[in-house]
């Protein structure tokens, strides 16, 4: 492992510093990207519009979100018509957070019939399909409205149109060649769309049709603009969904992040996440995004890999205290089964690579791996456990459980910085014909379904793609770090306030690098983590190192993260360490 500190631009630091930002988080933003303090500012009338200047919105913000508008008139004709309205959702958190967030305000808005339809993993697959096309049309809908689905769903928008629905597409995945045939999609990537911020998350996209339909139902008397309802009480489920789909968390990202955190260190919150700190022992009092992406997200998507999604959809929209204790006890249990699951599945999945191994031969650029022992909703994460080990593009099979297609293997994907998972798996289907039966996804994410005869035939083209665009840098094993801490900033009130600052995909947490000194070193928890005590800068400091056995030199360099430990009343800064220069990730 090679340990590499991140440019800092000098001159934004400098102009941050003059703003009034802390001399260290004006060097951590300046390395971020950050140039001007302006861009700190959570405040909700700096969030993109919805509309732009086309659309009689501002010319200072740019193109609005393509679709928006005409959303917004077709949900309001069917509000005003009583007519009945339909989510299909996706069945990860991102998926259960944008049901809930348009749930809840479609109902704050005015609508009298709402209802939802959450696809099963094994039986349905992803995404609209004409069976549930069927589905929503035989519950007595008039329109069928995807979030964090859709774009892809070609046959099944036209399924939906067929049988007499209205379709509204909401989505932020990339869309394949051809567009559905929905009365309305409003999607940040789709061809067209002058909205700055294409990393938003599909419940960041309902959010802003939300945001169009109210101003739509403000224009046509509904309401004024004193008496309007307040969507945003919607902002901590849309922060859980944002941080938890690890979308890219460009400024418009950060500000919703920012204000649901707010919120929520606040006391105000859905039920249901309250539940959620309570359930995974996270004080709500001081909620980071961390919590978000490795406690209550999990939980939420434990739901949709072995259950059903409808739970964690349930959690979110009951008002109920007790009810979502209830549901919040089921989604921790669901969880401690995945983990579970993925132990094993993760062991199986490593022997399966390290035979890849032939004799002295190098590591493939890209990793297959297939078993049949795998569970579907599980292979995701795995894959994500062999990209982190390996710096290699992941991607794991299972055999899919749905009714009729025993003949398939489903497989999840996951990639490294500078190579587009999506893009290659288009390149995959271009240059070997048959081989992908269905695809779609996301730079970083992607899945596909493939027939069983045809995995060594993804594997050899899977890896000349990536073998094309990957060159020995981009594979090397290399952290960027925050270089090294200055001991004046080694306190727990700036470690606290670090922690308090919204971090996440491309904006990661500060990871400090520093040569130390190795006083004492014994294993815990089992013998499974390594505690230490350390000599940073002339003084003694805890530090932990979780999942890691193997004894350190006595003057190692250690790349880390500033962490509160709380005992006995006292506050003391320790650190949490991620990797020693030298050696492996594992």
């Amino acid at each position: 492992m090679q340990l590499r500190a991140r440019d800092v631009p000098p001159r934004a630091a400098w102009a941050l510093e003059q703003a009034g930002v802390h001399p260290l988080l004006a060097r951590l933003l300046a390395a971020r990207g950050v140039r001007r303090a302006a861009e700190l500012d959570p405040a909700l009338s700096r969030l993109l519009p919805p509309v732009g200047p086309e659309s009689g919105g501002s010319p200072e913000s740019g193109g609005g979100l393509k679709g928006a508008p005409e959303a917004a008139r077709l949900l309001a004709d069917a509000m005003a018509a009583r007519k009945r309205i339909c989510f299909v959702a996706d069945y990860d958190c991102d998926g259960a957070t944008a049901c809930a967030v348009g749930v809840r305000g479609l109902r704050m808005l005015g609508a009298a019939h709402v209802d939802y339809l959450v696809p099963d993993r094994v039986c349905d697959g992803y995404g609209l399909t004409p069976p549930i096309a069927r589905r929503v049309a035989e519950r007595g809908a008039d329109v069928l409205l995807t979030v964090d689905n859709g774009i892809a769903s070609v046959e099944g928008v036209q399924a939906a149109r067929e049988l007499g629905l209205q379709v509204l597409v909401t989505d932020h995945h990339l869309p394949g060649p051809a567009l559905p045939a929905a009365h309305v999609i409003v999607n940040p990537n789709q061809p067209g769309c002058g909205f700055a911020s294409k990393s938003m998350a599909g419940v960041g996209v309902m959010f802003y049709v939300l945001l169009a339909l109210r101003a739509e139902l403000r224009a046509r008397g509904a309401f004024t603009a004193a008496s309007q309802p307040r969507l945003d009480a919607l902002l901590p489920l849309i922060a859980l969904g944002t941080v938890a789909d690890v979308v890219r968390l460009d400024e418009n990202n950060r500000r919703l992040v920012a204000q649901g955190l707010r919120r929520i260190r606040a006391g105000h919150m859905q039920p249901g996440l309250a539940a959620l700190f309570e359930a995974s022992g996270r004080p709500w009092a001081k909620a980071s995004a961390a919590d978000f992406g490795f406690a209550l997200g999990p939980r939420i998507n434990a739901a949709g890999r072995l259950a059903d999604m409808t739970i964690g959809i349930e959690l979110l929209l009951t008002d109920d205290a007790a009810r979502a204790r209830e549901l919040a006890a089921r989604l921790d249990a669901i969880n401690r089964q995945r983990r579970e699951i993925e132990n094993g599945m993760r062991e199986q999945a490593l022997l399966h690579v390290e035979n890849l191994f032939d004799g002295e031969a190098a590591l493939p650029v890209a990793l297959s791996v297939h078993d049949d022992s795998f569970h579907e909703g599980v292979v995701g994460i795995v894959a994500s456990r062999l990209k982190d080990k390996w710096r290699r593009p992941a991607f794991v099979f299972a055999a899919s459980g749905a009714p009729g297609k025993e003949g398939e293997l489903k497989g999840s994907g996951r990639s490294i910085p500078g190579f587009h998972l999506r893009d290659a798996l288009d390149l995959v289907a271009k240059r070997s014909p048959g081989t992908l039966l269905k695809f779609g996804g996301h730079a970083m994410a992607a899945g596909c379904t493939i027939a069983r005869g045809q995995f060594d035939a993804f594997r050899r083209a899977f890896e000349q793609v990536a073998a094309e665009e990957l060159d020995a840098d981009a594979l090397s094993c290399c952290m960027e770090t925050d270089g090294s801490l200055p001991a004046q900033y080694r306190c727990p009130d700036v470690a606290e306030a670090l922690q308090a600052e919204v971090w996440g995909q491309g904006f990661p947490a500060p990871l400090f690098c520093d040569e130390v000194q190795v006083i004492s070193q014994r294993l815990v928890g089992g013998e499974k983590h390594l505690s230490l005590k350390l000599r940073h800068a002339g003084e003694a400091v805890d530090a932990i190192w979780f999942n890691h056995t193997g004894p350190l030199p006595e003057r190692p360099r250690l790349a880390y993260r500033l962490d509160v430990d709380e005992w006995q009343g006292q506050r003391r800064v320790r650190f949490i360490v991620e990797a020693a220069e030298g050696e492996s990730l594992e």
